[in-house]
């Protein structure tokens, strides 16, 4: 017997609830949330540790249950343990799927932080003055989609999620052209020289 909230949900028989789930019982699949949500969402919570994605993850589970009823086969286990099961793998899949974006969003701020900044000041050496230079001439070459990219990230402080969103652009599009761009322009400052060492010269 189930627990959601203060009350007591019989779970429905396996086979007959995955029978109306093969028909198109919406029916069915508002039974199986109600029964097994709560257990769907707790799972998923003690992996991630985020209500927030908890209930990301429960709406992914039902939406497969409801689109892929075959997955779940009765002879071989009950709902409750295959649903638990994909709730665990579902929220799994969701914590190294944020380990990737943040390990993507520290390399691309130490990327962007290694470019120099773009205004040039008084005191620039001619070597500085040059890299500026490079530095705009590289983003003027850049395809549009690649600079409006950089622009935001790196003129107007957004991340790549935020630029996506701004842009209209799934995440990994946005991730793939800032890449590319800062690739680019990191070979292009590559070719500057480095300015002279004084003492070296002194020695000469």
């Amino acid at each position: 017997m189930e627990t959601t909230g203060r009350t007591s949900v019989h779970p429905p028989a396996d086979a007959e609830l995955h029978r109306r789930l093969v028909y198109g019982d919406e029916s069915a699949l508002a039974e199986a949330y109600t029964a097994y949500g709560g257990l769907v969402r707790a799972v998923a919570a003690r992996v991630t540790r985020s209500p927030a994605a908890a209930e990301d993850v429960a709406q992914e589970v039902f939406a497969q249950l409801w689109s892929r009823p075959y997955a779940f086969d009765a002879r071989r286990g009950s709902l409750r343990t295959w649903l638990s099961l994909l709730a665990h793998r579902r929220a799994v899949d969701w914590v190294r799927s944020e380990a990737r974006h943040r390990k993507d969003a520290r390399a691309d701020d130490c990327a962007l932080n290694a470019i120099p900044d773009a205004s040039p000041g008084p005191d620039e050496t001619v070597v500085d003055r040059e890299r500026s230079l490079l530095l705009h001439s590289a983003l003027a070459e850049l395809p549009q989609p690649q600079r409006e990219v950089v622009h935001l990230a790196y003129f107007a402080g957004r991340t790549y999620r935020q630029a996506a969103v701004e842009l209209g652009i799934p995440e990994g599009t946005a991730k793939t052209r800032l890449r590319t761009a800062l690739r680019t322009l990191a070979a292009t400052l590559a070719e500057v020289p480095d300015p002279p060492d004084p003492a070296r010269e002194k020695g000469a």
